[in-house]
């Protein structure tokens, strides 16, 4: 499967923005999907993860309160809504899908190495 970010971009502190990851390519199957982010000199992280289902969400402790994802699987896009940013949540946005099962639909993962798919990434920068 194929992912491809989209709707990063230059933003001030305090504002909002919304990532979109769609997949194409056998979008027939099941995946779980994360996010992660990767900041100049840093170590990729983990930012949230969405269960296939879109009933379990899990969190970063920098997430909480500020992020939330949503899944449209009719348009096979999901989606990271991110409010209140600060210029520490500059970095590369990455969406990740992991193939899943029916009986594990309600699963979410957050270690980046369990993940099959990447996407290439979409810069976000939040300037002071």
């Amino acid at each position: 499967v194929q992912l491809v970010e989209s709707g990063g971009g230059v933003v001030q502190t305090g504002e909002s923005l919304r990532l979109s990851c769609a997949a194409s390519g056998h979008t027939d199957n099941k995946y779980a999907m994360g996010w992660f982010r990767q900041a100049p000199g840093k170590e990729r992280e983990f930012v949230l993860a969405i269960s296939w289902s879109g009933g379990s969400t899990g969190y970063s402790e920098s997430a909480k309160g500020r992020f939330t994802s949503s899944r449209d699987h009719a348009k096979n896009t999901v989606y990271l809504q991110m409010n209140s940013l600060k210029p520490e949540d500059t970095a590369v946005y990455y969406c990740a899908a992991k193939r899943v099962t029916l009986s594990s639909g309600s699963y979410y993962y957050t270690q980046g190495a369990v993940y099959d798919y990447w996407g290439q990434g979409t810069q976000v920068t939040v300037s002071s």
